[in-house]
């Protein structure tokens, strides 16, 4: 039997890099998937935040698993004084604000249908550290408690909420600096399907029925780099 078999999603972003490998790799386990897409789903209102999870819910009879990665493109290094007032809130909006209304009011259906339901946000490193991207940081470390948050006020009725934390996946969102696969211990950059294979077993009960509230890391080891030494250390 197939780890979602019988699950109906709805994933945000599923339109390119991780958000639609994490889409097709739910579908490939068994589940029925709700794609929506910025240019879809105006994820940076309220309202289009609120009308997409009654859309997914009417598509799909009802919602069990949510994962949430979209997010509005952003420009590497763009420093804390070069970010303008709507970049950052349309930032905020998409990232924060539309987890919080999509995960608020799925939380709600998968409790009134006593559903054993699942959500995930795509989080990452620039949560825990500064990287030239402050709007794009904050609403990641925003994410981060919000997961935790869902966590402790659905666990009671069966339903886990955790992060997933990519680190250097080239793409439309991200794209590495020559030799930065140098300072990875696992000696490469990664792929989307790196992070779907992951998400496939935190969503799983399989592999993640104990498992909520939490922030896990898919990075090749690229966070144990010590941003303070000037070149990376050789192998032994």
């Amino acid at each position: 039997m197939k780890l979602l078999e019988g699950d109906r999603a709805l994933v945000t972003g599923a339109r390119r890099g991780i958000g639609r490998a994490m889409a097709e790799a739910i579908e490939a386990e068994g589940a029925r998937v709700y794609r929506a897409d910025m240019n879809e789903a105006d994820l940076a209102t309220p309202q289009g935040a609120s009308q997409l999870a009654e859309d997914a819910i009417r598509a799909l009879g009802h919602v069990s698993i949510f994962v949430h990665c979209a997010s509005p493109p952003r420009q590497e290094a763009k420093h804390m004084m070069a970010v303008n007032y709507a970049e950052w809130r349309e930032m905020i909006a998409v990232n924060l604000d539309a987890a919080f209304i999509l995960g608020q009011k799925l939380g709600a259906h998968m409790k009134e249908n006593r559903v054993k339901g699942r959500m995930l946000i795509t989080t990452s490193l620039h949560a825990e550290s500064p990287r030239n991207l402050p709007h794009y940081s904050a609403s990641k470390a925003g994410q981060t408690m919000l997961v935790k948050e869902l966590a402790r006020a659905l666990g009671p009725y069966g339903i886990r909420v955790n992060a997933i934390v990519p680190g250097a996946i080239p793409g439309e969102g991200f794209k590495g600096l020559p030799g930065l696969e140098k300072t990875i211990p696992l000696g490469r950059l990664g792929k989307p399907s790196d992070v779907a294979a992951m998400a496939i077993a935190v969503l799983s009960e399989r592999f993640g029925a104990y498992v909520t509230g939490a922030s896990i890391v898919v990075d090749g080891g690229i966070a144990l780099h010590n941003w303070i030494e000037p070149t990376p250390r050789q192998p032994l």
